[in-house]
This record gives C-alpha cells, structure tokens and sequence, in this order.
C-alpha cells in the first residue's frame, strides 16, 4: 500500500515519561550530560530494514520541522507535576536534525542520536513509531486491519466475559489495564482506533494511555512515570559512584516529584540489586513498583517480600506489569496479587500490534548506551533485554552490585 502522509504530526505523540524524565534532567544539575541513543532490532525482521532509509530519513526530516501548539502547551501545563518553567523551553523547543544520523549496515538499519542528553532523549519514541509503521505500511492493509479488528472484538469479549468475575471480588483490587503501545504499533490511526474502541467499549477496565496526544484527545489519563534510560543516566555521572546510581536516581526523582509518579523501574540492575538499594525510606516515599523483565509472579512475590520485611502493608503499593503482556496475562496476574496489592497492567504491542503470525510487529528499541562519554547498561532479569555495548563495563557493573556473569 503506498501511503506517504507523515507518520507523526504532533510533539506531544509520545509516551509520558519521556516527558517526566525530560523534565527531572532538565530542571537537575545533569542537563549538560551528552548522551547516545541507538536503535536496536532484537530479532530479525521479516523484510530488511536497510530498504527504509531513505523513508525514515524524510518522516525525520518532517519531525524536526514540528512544534509545540499552544494547546498542547496547555495540556502539559494542566498535569499538576509539570513545571512551567520547563513547558515554557518546551514552547521554543524544536528537535535538532544534526543530532541523529541513519546509516546501513547490510540487511540492518542502524539509527543513533548523540548531543545534549536533554535533546536527544526525545528522539526515541518518535523513531520506533517511525520504523514500525513504516515496515507496517509493506502489508496488504485491508488484510491485516480485518485480522487485527477480529482480534480486537475477541479482547473485548474477553473482558466483558471477565467482567462479571471481577464484580465478584469482594476482597481484592480492581483490575485496570492502559495502553502501552505506541512504539511499536502498526499505524497512527490504527492505534486511536484501539484507543477509541476500549474507551467505548470497556471503560470499566480500560484506565488510560501512555501515548499524551491520544491522552489530551480523548480525555483518558496519562500513564507512566520513569523508564530504564533515567535509571542509567546515574550510573554516568561525574559526582555518583556506580554503586550509588540506583539510590542517586531514586532521590533526584522524589525531590523532582515530591510525592508525584511514585511507581518505580526495578529492572535496570535486576530486581534483586534493585531491592537491596530500595530500602525503607524508598519504599515508603514510592508507591509502588513495575515489572519489565523476567518472571512476573516471581518478581512480584520478591516485592511482596520485601514490603512485608519492611513492615510496610502492601495493600498501600501498588504493584505494575509492563512486560510482554495480553489480557489473558495480565487477568492471571490479577488474580494471583488483587488480594495482596493494588494492581495495574500497561499492554503494548498486543493492543496496537497484533494481526496473526502473518503480520508480525517487529522487536525494536533505542536505548541509552553512552553519556558523558561513558558506557551505560540495562541488565534486567531478561537476557535477551540486555542493553551495553561494553563487555568490560558490563562484567564491572556485575561486580559492583555482585551479580553472576
């Protein structure tokens, strides 16, 4: 299908914490970092994505020409944990094309952004969009909006099935899931379409969107609040020792937010190096915590632990799953924890991307690897999750917060 429309049209079309993350940087004695960003395809994709080059090259020629609109300027100011200071070098700010450059590499693409860390962080989301539509775009669309419209009605009547089930629950949470989907979804309009549709259909579940346009359009909530490149950040900074990057992250975040977007990231280290550091102070300031890698119910009874070692009530917590999930996942793990803790489900590329085998999403990132000119890593309790391109850095950063090889 030939469809040259531009794949984004707004600054605010990206996820909410590249926003909260931009803000706490910005607004901290680390917005000076220099940063690298680089794209990252985990598995191979069904077609090369060298044949893109020249498209993405143009979609990012248009991003860099795009600005804040007045109403969006608004929108960010009406969220209560946005300063006005930083909406307000929000309101003059424009995407830098010289900061990120495209190149191929074989069959591969490879996309890296470097500069002020406060510039380039924005770019991510906008790439992976860009890429994934893009290789979307080489489907016979008919086809595969019939199969992910099919699929869409079955979640839905999945959850009206579930529903009765949950009116029941007398003893545990309710169960709330929200859209996290926008980096890899399978097109712009398909995305609100989805958004729409459980909007109207199962609002009783359906609690918001992590992507802030559809947000400010629609009127759901903007979800998320901090993602692994936050984390990392401190492990490159001239006045952290390694070892303190987690403890350092968690407080610039607390004195950022004071008690706003309390749930935090476990995975940057592993969960079990996360906990060591998120001691009682921590967890009694953050809400909550997300999942992002590895097993779910494994990782949440080590939270559930942990709280009640600290002889804090987990009922008060709220525990939060990112990874990989669908509804059929994320109603098990409800009923595995709603009695124990609050629960919350953020679903992805099963939401925004889902049309069969024969239209799969692809399995790409653009992580931090480099700030200030030093190595940065994401560990998480997933092998195939790991993020470092250097193998001394990663077997230090092991030792530091002893963990096997």
């Amino acid at each position: 299908m030939s469809d040259n429309s531009p794949i984004i049209h707004s600054l605010l079309e990206t996820d909410l914490y590249k926003f909260t993350m931009w803000q706490a940087l910005f607004n901290s004695a680390y917005n000076d970092n220099e940063a690298e960003y680089r794209f990252v395809c985990r598995r191979p994709p069904p077609m090369p994505l060298s044949a893109l080059k020249a498209a993405v090259e143009r979609e990012l020629d248009h991003l860099c020409g795009l600005a804040f609109q007045d109403e969006e300027l608004d929108y960010l100011r009406s969220l209560r944990y946005m300063k006005s200071s930083f909406v307000d070098f929000l309101s003059i700010f424009r995407l830098q094309r010289r900061f990120i450059r495209i190149e191929v590499n074989g069959d591969a693409l490879e996309i890296v952004a470097r500069g002020p860390q406060v510039h380039v962080m924005f770019f991510e989301i906008f790439v992976l969009a860009i890429v994934s539509e893009l290789h979307a775009r080489e489907w016979p669309q008919q086809a595969a909006l019939a199969e992910g419209r099919r699929r869409l009605a079955d979640k839905i009547a999945q959850l009206r099935e579930f529903e009765s089930e949950a009116a029941a629950e007398r003893d545990g949470y309710p169960f709330a899931f929200f859209d996290f989907g926008l980096r890899r979804r399978f097109s712009r309009a398909w995305h609100e379409e989805v958004v729409t549709m459980l909007k109207v259909e199962v609002p009783q579940f359906f609690k918001g969107t992590s992507n802030t346009y559809l947000a400010m359009k629609h009127g759901l909530t903007p979800m998320g609040t901090v993602a692994h490149e936050f984390m990392q950040t401190f492990q490159a900074v001239h006045d952290v020792p390694l070892r303190n990057s987690q403890k350092a992250a968690l407080e610039a975040w607390v004195q950022t937010y004071r008690g706003d977007l309390g749930v935090a990231l476990t995975d940057v280290v592993g969960m079990d190096a996360f906990l060591r550091d998120f001691d009682l102070y921590f967890a009694k300031l953050f809400d909550g915590l997300r999942h992002d890698s590895g097993d779910p119910v494994e990782w949440g009874e080590k939270a559930l632990a942990h709280y009640a070692k600290l002889h804090i009530d987990a009922h008060t917590k709220r525990l939060v799953f990112s990874d990989r999930l669908n509804i059929e996942k994320s109603i098990a793990l409800w009923r595995h924890f709603a009695r124990r803790a609050q629960t919350g489900f953020g679903i992805g590329t099963n939401l925004t991307h889902d049309f069969g085998p024969q239209f799969p999403a692809l399995e790409i990132v653009m992580k931090l690897v480099r700030c200030n000119g030093r190595p940065v890593a994401k560990l998480s309790d997933s092998p195939g999750k790991t993020i470092c391109d250097d193998a001394t850095f990663l077997a230090y950063l092991r030792s530091v917060f002893n963990l096997p090889a």
